[in-house]
């Protein structure tokens, strides 16, 4: 019997809904935030929000992790497995990402939960990335990434590093996951237990739920949405998502896609999506969160020079993240729950960038005391 590829699409986006509303009311509740975690520690050198998105990593590396040793999941088609590294656009792209979310107080997840909050200036940030990011995927910035950056690349025997390591080591490639996993469950969790009297229940709560929530994305995507052969091209299939592959959680894009959506959402050409529906879900969770705690409250730009900052923060992002493949959820946690080349590299780049905007605006606070005390 052929399956209902209309109903299995309709599962896959109200799934995409529902991680997003857990995603968008977690995040509210527990303050999950990368930005954050990287800018407590340049300036107080206090890591217990860098613990709790350490584990929301390491969880959704374990699940991952777990179900593609198990057989359960087949994510090669994700588009995060690329055995030609477009190294110099993960790592730049990565800087310029990392800059701009410090600039604009967050990166896109956490401007979408804060919008959801009653932050307008968050808003505001959301629409000028959007914009940003359908420019870097098929506008003005595209000739940049696809005929510059894109071309710096080193062609690699395997898209993964298990499977890199294990060909160059000669081992099986099996055996080397799961020692390189349970190498890096045990250092993380050391780290964080180091720490654990830092962390409070929802730090603990909300960094399992994230990476639960990274998981099921791909289970969504990757398994209940894959179809080994469709029924009209009797080819493989993932329906419901934008990229017809796997996806994961990630948020540049699709916050692109979402305004596109808003757009031209009449249109019969015009359909929506699983980033999409993630989108949606995030701010209705994060909204349903604050107005449940009493903690929704309409905020603004403080001046121009805030204005300015975010502004140009937003466009960072949307270029950045683009030109990164995925933004800090995007690279930063779901790429590293594929053990993926391009995710360290990312990263890198996202403590790079954020830390060299964080000694900008300190410097910025710094003349700004020094003009007021004179």
């Amino acid at each position: 019997m052929d399956p209902d590829v209309a109903a299995l699409t309709f599962r896959v986006l109200a799934l995409g809904g529902l991680i997003g509303l857990g995603l968008g009311a977690v995040g509210q509740w527990s303050r999950f935030c990368t930005m954050g975690a990287l800018t407590d520690l340049y300036t107080f050198g206090e890591g217990s929000r860098m613990r709790m998105w350490l584990l929301a990593a390491l969880v959704a590396l374990a699940g991952t992790q777990g179900l593609l040793a198990a057989g359960l999941l087949q994510l090669d088609a994700a588009i995060y497995y690329q055995a030609r590294l477009t190294w110099l656009s993960h790592l730049l792209g990565g800087v310029i990402f990392g800059a701009g979310m410090v600039l604009a107080s967050g990166c896109a997840t956490r401007s979408l939960v804060r919008a959801g909050a009653g932050s307008l200036r968050s808003l505001v940030v959301l629409v000028v990335l959007a914009v940003s990011a359908q420019m870097s995927l098929r506008g003005a910035f595209a000739g940049l990434r696809v005929d510059g950056l894109d071309r710096v690349a080193i062609e690699l025997p395997q898209a993964d590093l298990p499977r890199l390591l294990a060909a160059g080591l000669e081992l099986p490639v099996d055996t080397l996951r799961l020692g390189l996993v349970a190498l890096l469950l045990v250092v993380g969790g050391l780290w964080i237990l180091r720490g654990r009297a830092h962390l409070s229940a929802a730090q603990w709560i909300g960094g399992v739920v994230v990476g639960l929530l990274i998981v099921a994305a791909w289970v969504t995507t990757g398994l209940i949405g894959h179809l080994p052969e469709h029924p009209e091209t009797l080819e493989a299939a993932w329906l419901g998502t934008a990229s017809r592959r796997p996806e994961g959680l990630s948020f540049v894009a699709p916050v692109g896609a979402t305004l596109g959506y808003a757009e031209l959402a009449s249109d019969q050409n015009t359909v929506l999506n699983f980033g999409i529906a993630l989108v949606l879900g995030t701010l209705l969770g994060s909204t349903a969160s604050a107005l449940l705690r009493r903690e929704f409250r309409w905020e603004s730009f403080a001046g121009v020079g805030d204005t300015a900052h975010h502004l140009i923060g937003a466009v960072l992002m949307g270029f950045g993240g683009v030109l990164a493949v995925g933004c800090t959820f995007g690279q930063g946690l779901t790429g590293l729950s594929l053990l993926t080349l391009g995710a360290p590299l990312a990263l890198a780049g996202f403590a790079i960038g954020s830390y060299a905007s964080w000694r900008y605006l300190s410097w910025r606070l710094e003349q700004a005391a020094v003009v007021c005390g004179g």
